[in-house]
């Protein structure tokens, strides 16, 4: 099995293009009826394009899953060093990373829900990869937060479970956003998601560095 997605047109362009009209048709159809009762066919009328023309992008029902789940995660590897490019102070780069990753999640809402539901039903390899892509991820908030505290700006911390709960707190502006986004725009989760995570395992200097930033 290929861990790439193969297209018989060439273009990059059309590829692109085409490819995010599948995605999102097959966001909303996998999100409202599940990933196995969705046909090709339901994804290409709510395309609006041929059942043809999907086979000239994907292979099959599972590549487009695999190409919805693999989006976000791209998405994160772009986003966040983006972000981050140019900022040297440790604690405004490790800020910078968490509004980026919280900002991916909240572009594809959908797509984070179904990457909790539906990433069980890609097969061993593909989700191994979908792995080693948020591991990549991962890494990128590590080191942030590692610089943080090398700086003397955090007090030590457990990195690993640090940086899965930073993940989790963007993942949940999606997974909750019923709850969240009547009571509070992103920027307002951001802002408060980092005084609860951050601020306490601040130190002085890290105090006063906040508070710089604050400013």
């Amino acid at each position: 099995m290929s861990l790439t997605v193969k297209s018989k047109v060439e273009v990059p362009e059309l590829i692109e293009k085409r490819r995010g009209q599948i995605i999102a048709a097959a966001i909303e159809l996998f999100g409202k009826n599940g990933y196995h009762s969705t046909t090709i066919r339901d994804i290409a009328k709510r395309a609006d394009v041929s059942i043809g023309t999907i086979y000239q992008y994907v292979s099959d029902k599972e590549d487009v899953l695999f190409l919805t789940l693999i989006e976000v995660l791209d998405d994160y590897q772009r986003h966040v060093p983006a972000a981050i490019e140019g900022v040297s102070e440790p604690l405004a780069r490790l800020h910078a990373a968490i509004r980026a990753y919280c900002t991916v999640n909240d572009a594809k809402i959908g797509a984070t829900v179904l990457a909790y539901r539906e990433t069980k039903s890609l097969p061993k390899m593909r989700r191994k990869l979908i792995q080693e892509k948020e591991l990549a991820t991962n890494r990128l908030l590590a080191t942030c937060i590692n610089d943080c505290v090398t700086a003397g700006l955090m007090e030590e911390v457990d990195v690993e479970l640090f940086t899965y709960q930073i993940v989790m707190f963007a993942h949940a502006w999606a997974l909750k956003a019923w709850r969240f986004r009547p009571m509070m725009t992103l920027e307002d989760y951001v802002a408060r998601g980092i005084r609860l995570m951050i601020n306490p395992r601040l130190t002085a200097r890290g105090k006063k560095a906040f508070a710089a930033l604050a400013a």
